[in-house]
């Protein structure tokens, strides 16, 4: 996967991706004493960048392939993802999806037309109840993250952030990232150190999903063994992808763990300060800075803030603190 792949993407979104804005608040800008430029894919269709990636592989199936139909698992904003892919160009798609995902998540996916199929997420495999569906109908498997495809849709966030900090005159020294499996983070980090190698790219995780953090320590893909969930249930893999990790290894000054607690804290900024809803695991960017984790001072900063579908109820309980 190429910087060229992800400039063809591009093209084959344009017109049916949002461009979303590249943002500034001053008053961030003051308590960091920094200039912090805010990427709202929080405004993508779907709610988050996933919509991207999905396009952009759905989009290249030949006929015989859009007739069978996609099969793909996800907590959530995949799912989203793929549905309304799927449903733009016309194929059946089904989804894999914990019964315990959010309900706000379920009911989109749904409503964007796609079948979905529950499972325990404890107990049941999701990687093995999509490849037995796919097996019967002859569909084709899209994976979250870990395919080329995948990764050159979401770098395309990338892209346009590149451009748009340009327009506005800002040069970023450091550039975050949410991570989970790492399509959107290889896909943007391979943007930003083709076009401006000084620039530090830093990936953001949950302290208790930090298998990225340990990977890069390692010097390969190390595969935790979660003791608990997390508050940010988009990004609770527990490796960095096949595909994914090399690039991450290439390209990242490193990564940096958040617990749920500054999750929190950071979604009530953003909604109190930034006048922004974002989901926990879209706000873990803004949580590394809020935090200090990763150190802002005097600098230019770019964070992508992934999605915004956050349960309505959670939301509410995070802004009440009681979470």
């Amino acid at each position: 996967m190429t910087f060229a792949d992800i400039e063809a993407a591009a093209a084959r979104l344009a017109g049916h991706a949002v461009e979303t804005p590249l943002i500034e608040s001053p008053a961030l800008n003051e308590r960091l004493g920094a200039r912090v430029l805010l990427k709202l894919e929080t405004l993508q269709r779907v709610g988050a960048f996933k919509f991207r990636g999905a396009y952009n592989r759905l989009v290249q199936l030949s006929p015989d392939q859009r007739k069978r139909g996609v099969v793909a698992f996800s907590s959530g904003n995949h799912a989203q993802g793929v549905a309304l892919a799927a449903r733009l160009l016309g194929m059946p798609a089904l989804i894999v999806m914990p019964s315990d995902a959010p309900a706000v998540k379920v009911a989109a996916t749904r409503g964007y037309g796609a079948e979905i199929k529950l499972y325990d997420r404890l107990k049941e495999s999701r990687e093995a109840i999509a490849a037995e569906i796919a097996a019967s109908r002859g569909a084709v498997v899209v994976p979250a993250f870990d395919d080329p495809h995948i990764v050159a849709g979401q770098g395309t966030v990338g892209l346009e952030m590149m451009r748009q900090a340009s327009a506005m005159g800002a040069a970023f020294d450091l550039v975050l990232s949410p991570v989970s499996g790492g399509g959107l983070l290889a896909g943007v980090s391979e943007v930003v150190k083709t076009l401006s190698p000084a620039t530090q790219v830093w990936g953001v995780e949950p302290a208790a999903f930090d298998d990225l953090a340990q990977s890069l320590e390692a010097g390969e893909r190390v595969t935790i063994k979660p003791t608990g969930r997390s508050l940010c249930d988009a990004l609770e893999s527990p490796a960095p992808g096949e595909i994914t990790f090399p690039m991450l290894k290439r390209n990242l000054a490193g990564a940096v763990g958040i617990t749920d607690a500054w999750v929190a804290e950071a979604m009530r900024y953003a909604f109190s300060t930034l006048k922004l809803v974002v989901e926990p695991g879209g706000c873990v960017g803004l949580a590394a800075l809020l935090t200090g984790k990763v150190p802002s001072q005097g600098k230019t900063v770019g964070i992508v803030l992934s999605g915004g579908n956050v349960d309505p109820e959670l939301f509410a309980r995070v802004i009440r603190g009681e979470i």
